[in-house]
């Protein structure tokens, strides 16, 4: 198997990438490299630029002409930077993907993996969803995830693009083998910000303390990002099962087309006790103080679905205290893997 990888440079888009080869499946990546690294992509065959550029995404099919399905991962993520600029974020995650959509189906491809969002949920009075919970993105972020997934559905129900749409929970740790992490030296989610309070000695800011959450501060569903990558190439395995070609009959508790599947390990974790359990794996506690939640945030939610167990087989293998290891061990070595300081 064959499979194009767009933003594939990205974090989790190149921990995908190694999951994949090492299951024997060959990846194609392009990414344009605006969050993206290149050394993500060293041994691999890449292609710099845009998912919006028909001649490149033509030119790709050309030269592999065996890629079977796409993972799409290209998009910009930082909740707060959405909120700034939402055409900026509409343009590249929405517009862009449309189009993307269309270069695929004009060359024949209609396995699409999208990488979605748990962000785009209402959470319930105990903060749990599953897939069939209603949806209420609350950031410009999330609400492009949204689009883009009743677009993919709109496609799918006439065209012969097949979709599964990924909703991630909240991604840490690196790969396992240090091959990718993080790729930002200061990442704007709840760990990457305890890493760095703890390398500069300065207490770490817990952005909103009035959630509706059993200690105040908001609540995530902490997922490896090696069990993320794990679970593509498990959708992979069995995208044609999911989602058979047209005229098929679609398995249990699927669509005809498009179907969506949480990624989450079903355990909610507080930002309290997130670094709670960063401190216990340092032993070297960093202070908190209270500060005001960020523009675009919500208190968080956690899966309570077994339908990526049932459907693909997955379950979660890390836990929450070796995906911090995993963060940590990647911040001592990330210099070594990326040129430069980015």
């Amino acid at each position: 198997m064959k499979v194009l990888i767009a933003g594939g440079a990205g974090y989790i888009g190149s921990t995908v990438a190694s999951a994949c080869s090492d299951a024997g499946i060959t990846p194609v990546v392009l990414d344009n490299l605006v969050t993206g690294r290149q050394e993500f992509t060293h041994g691999r065959a890449f292609y710099k630029g845009d998912i919006a550029d028909g001649p490149l995404i033509d030119r790709i099919f050309a030269e592999h002409p065996d890629i079977d399905a796409v993972v799409h991962c290209a998009a910009l993520i930082v909740v707060p930077e959405s909120v700034a600029d939402p055409v900026g974020y509409y343009r590249a995650n929405v517009a862009k993907s449309l189009e993307f959509v269309g270069h695929l189906l004009r060359n024949g491809c209609t396995r699409m993996i999208f990488s979605s969002s748990a962000s785009i949920y209402a959470a319930g009075a105990d903060l749990t969803v599953d897939e069939n919970s209603p949806l209420d993105p609350q950031s410009p972020y999330a609400r492009t995830k949204a689009v883009c997934e009743a677009m993919f559905a709109d496609i799918a129900a006439t065209q012969p693009l097949r979709v599964l749409s990924l909703r991630y929970f909240n991604p840490i740790g690196a790969d396992p083998k240090m091959r990718t992490g993080l790729q930002l030296r200061r990442p704007s989610h709840a760990l990457g910000k305890m890493i760095q309070a703890q390398e500069e000695g300065v207490p770490f800011q817990v952005t909103g303390t009035d959630y509706p959450t059993r200690d105040g501060s908001g609540i995530r569903d902490y997922v490896h990002v090696w069990d993320l990558a794990t679970a593509h190439v498990a959708a992979l395995g069995a995208f044609d099962t999911l989602l058979p070609e047209r005229g098929a009959e679609p398995a249990p508790g699927t669509g005809a087309g498009s179907t969506v599947i949480n990624l989450g390990t079903g355990r909610g974790t507080t930002v309290r006790e997130l670094l709670d359990a960063f401190n216990e794996v340092t032993g070297t506690p960093v202070p908190a103080v209270d500060a005001g939640a960020r523009p675009g945030d919500a208190a968080g939610a956690y899966t309570r679905s077994d339908r990526a167990e049932r459907l693909l087989g997955w379950r979660p293998r890390y836990s929450l205290a070796e995906g911090i290891r995993h963060s940590l061990e990647w911040a001592t070595v990330r210099e070594d893997v990326l040129d430069g300081s980015a």
